[in-house]
C-alpha cells in the first residue's frame, strides 16, 4: 500500500467507545477506540486528531468519510 508522498493505512474505527486507543492488528492496519459519536464529522475529526499524534505525522482520510472503514494518508 505504499504511495509516493505518503504512506496508506487502514483503519477500522470504533466510535462511542469508553475509551480511547489505537491497536495495530497488521502490517498497515490498525484499529481505533474513540469516545466521539459519529455525528456532525466529530468521529473523523477525533480520529485524525488521534492518528497524528500517534504518528506524529500529518494525517488524511482518503475513504470512508462514512463507514467504520478507512483509508487514512500519513503525510
Amino acid at each position: 500500500m505504499e504511495k509516493t508522498g505518503g504512506k496508506m493505512i487502514k483503519v477500522k474505527l470504533h466510535p462511542s467507545s469508553s475509551q480511547e486507543k489505537i491497536q495495530k492488528i497488521g502490517e498497515n492496519s490498525y484499529e481505533v477506540w474513540i469516545k466521539e459519536k459519529p455525528i456532525n464529522n466529530k468521529a473523523n475529526i477525533e480520529v485524525v486528531r488521534l492518528l497524528k499524534k500517534y504518528f506524529n505525522k500529518n494525517v488524511e482520510i482518503k475513504s470512508g468519510f462514512t463507514s467504520k472503514n478507512k483509508i487514512i494518508k500519513l503525510k
